[in-house]
């Protein structure tokens, strides 16, 4: 899944012009995405898949509990630091402590990282506010947003992690929240990095399989949010 880094040489002051395909994932039985006894879950262990990300990946969770999701934001993160890449997260303040405990438990120098833009933090809420007009994501804005953290990696890989778009379903926001999912798949597509995003099912506002639909087919990767994830992953790659 380790294949050639896209490397784009994106200006603030300049328009970004790509040229891809859209995504089209086929979901015969969108409950089955998120089905523990569905028999159909690859597995893998965290530490190679995390390792295996590819920088055109999209992957989404749909998680029971902050245990379950920090497991996993830990595992995504630990792994992007390990391999030098630049690694972002955009998440709530409650959720960037607990992932910094974690990471500083696991012997990482934050403070290292941070001076060197390897690990960039931002909380969720302020981010938003740079790009969101009338509640709704501004593309002009959001693309000069993302451009500011690529021009920060100076060419490095980088794989990012943004919990915005559960802010925005968990408030009722769900066509506003798709729109930013697709706006983000511009840049997953290109290769510009690749993106893991988190949903705690208890967000899900909207009729159960509506909703996971809706979520899922803007993704390539569906990893499982009722298990633990530290050791062992449970996922579904759809062709794109």
């Amino acid at each position: 899944m380790r294949g050639g880094v896209v490397l784009l040489r994106l200006l603030l002051n300049k328009s970004l012009h790509i040229i891809f395909a859209p995504l089209v994932i086929v979901i015969p039985n969108s409950l089955a995405m998120i089905n523990k006894d569905d028999k159909n879950w690859n597995q893998k262990k965290a530490e190679i898949f995390w390792a295996e990300v590819s920088p055109t990946d999209h992957l989404v969770q749909i998680y029971e509990n902050d245990t379950i999701f920090l497991d996993t934001l830990e595992s995504f993160v630990h792994a992007g630091l390990k391999a030098d890449e630049v690694t972002v997260v955009i998440a709530t303040t409650s959720h960037l402590k607990a992932l910094e405990s974690r990471l500083v438990s696991k012997g990482v120098d934050i403070v290292a990282a941070r001076k060197a833009d390897q690990y960039i933090t931002m909380e969720a809420g302020h981010a938003m506010a740079k790009f969101m007009v009338d509640s709704w994501p501004n593309e002009i804005k959001f693309n000069q947003f993302v451009y500011g953290i690529i021009e920060r990696a100076k060419g490095r890989r980088i794989r990012a992690f943004g919990e915005m778009v559960a802010l925005m379903w968990g408030q009722g926001f769900s066509r506003a929240a798709i729109q930013l999912e697709h706006l983000w798949n511009v840049f997953c597509h290109s290769g510009a990095f690749c993106l893991f995003c988190a949903y705690p099912d208890s967000g899900i506002t909207k009729d159960l399989r509506t909703s996971i639909t809706d979520i899922c087919s803007q993704h390539s990767t569906v990893i499982a949010g009722w298990n633990e994830q530290a050791a062992e992953v449970f996922y579904k790659t759809e062709t794109v």
